[in-house]
């Protein structure tokens, strides 16, 4: 069996990332596992797990990494750093034509590397099978219960960055007391997985869509909302979930309901430009518009999520949107909606959030790099490779060159 060494890279982009592709432990267990791997790691003083933590667990620290055949890390590698002739894991955000990431692109061609980006790792029914959304949601919901304390000066919680882990963070929430209000999220893969773990953890109920907008209650209660529950066809009360994926320019939202009876909103639903956004100005001058906190998970700026004008950062979460003047302001003013819109939420709790992602890496994606891809998985999220986009990324031509 042929020898493969992998190299665990530095996070060189700025700002830092914290988070990595694999725990000291889970190297350990990689080379448990696998005889014919060798796993080393190149030094770092910002990470979320310390060199000497890697040590501790009998993983190499090495600086010079050209003698691996494949190299892991996070976010993007700057494009002078790259090693010609490997093969690289890493989240080039390069798919969607990233403009500041052209220069990226190039360099990757240029250098004959082998790019899996961890965003295109697919099943053969083309659902993703790795990444770090399910973090995204436990934070991001944190944070909208912790932006909703402020608001209100019911309770002040310490920033999930500032917590060493997520048992950290959920001793936090043991302080939370929140008043009868109603949660509405919207979504249902990974990211809503994760805002309905914190809310579980706050012991929080969850009614269906309709007791929601009918009913009072005593305690504070959620409800999960699909895309049944906020779009429609004009003047077809016949909901199809497939039209909706193909042609979600043929629906128009219904949340308005909601936002009469939403206090906290969280959004962890996947948006297609294509499709309507989830409520409007319009929407927001009504005296009986309600909603003043939301957790715009997924973070798409000019988004379904109208009041998203900008991301905002882990140091700073928050900032408001003035209903009557449409422009940004400060975030717990009496007429402002409070916006939490931070685009990089897992790096909250860097070491929970890479244990989870390292876990899914070793079961779902390495037994094809360290055995046989008979499933083309490998093969499917390969970007590039010798020097020459493949067919499925072909669209990227104009782009790379």
């Amino acid at each position: 069996m042929q020898k493969l060494k992998i190299g665990v890279l530095r996070e060189e982009k700025s700002p830092p990332d914290k988070r990595v592709p694999l725990t000291p432990l889970i190297c350990s267990e990689l080379t448990r596992i696998y005889s014919n791997i060798d796993i080393v790691v190149q030094p770092s003083k910002i990470r979320c797990y310390s060199d000497e933590e890697y040590t501790a667990f009998g993983v190499t620290l090495q600086e010079d990494l050209s003698d691996c055949d494949v190299l892991m890390g996070v976010k993007e590698v700057p494009a002078e750093k790259l090693i010609p002739h490997k093969k690289y894991f890493f989240f080039s955000h390069t798919i969607k034509k990233q403009p500041h990431n052209k220069k990226l692109m190039k360099a990757l061609i240029e250098k004959k590397i082998q790019m899996i980006d961890y965003e295109t790792l697919t099943d053969k029914h083309n659902n993703r099978i790795i990444g770090f959304g399910r973090y995204a949601g436990v934070v991001g919901a944190y944070n909208g219960i912790l932006g909703y304390g402020l608001k209100y000066d019911l309770f002040r919680l310490k920033p999930a960055h500032l917590c060493r882990d997520r048992a950290e963070m959920e001793e936090e929430l043991k302080r939370v007391k929140l008043p009868n209000i109603k949660i509405a999220l919207t979504g249902g893969g990974r990211v809503a997985n994760g805002v309905i773990e914190t809310l579980s953890a706050l012991r929080i109920r969850k009614v269906t869509a309709d007791e929601f907008l009918t009913m009072t209650f005593r305690e504070p209660v959620y409800c999960q909302l699909n895309p049944r529950d906020y779009v429609e066809r004009p003047n077809d009360h016949n909901f199809d979930l497939n039209d909706f994926f193909k042609h979600p320019e043929h629906f128009v939202s219904k949340f308005a309901a909601f936002t009469k009876v939403t206090d906290l909103y969280l959004s962890s639903h996947y948006w297609d430009p294509r499709s309507p956004k989830m409520f409007g100005e319009a929407d927001m001058q009504q005296p009986d518009f309600r909603m003043s906190v939301i957790a715009d998970i997924t973070c798409d700026v000019d988004g379904s999520v109208p009041t998203t004008i900008r991301s905002s950062t882990i140091t700073q979460p928050f900032y408001g949107y003035n209903i009557k003047q449409h422009k940004e302001d400060l975030p717990f003013n009496k007429d402002t909606i409070c916006i939490m819109a931070v685009d990089n939420l897992p790096c909250e709790l860097p070491r929970d959030a890479s244990d989870d992602f390292g876990k899914d890496l070793t079961e779902r994606v390495l037994p094809y790099l360290f055995e046989k891809d008979e499933d083309r998985v490998i093969v499917r999220a390969s970007i590039c490779k010798d020097g020459k986009l493949t067919e499925p990324f072909s669209y990227l031509k104009d782009y790379a060159n």
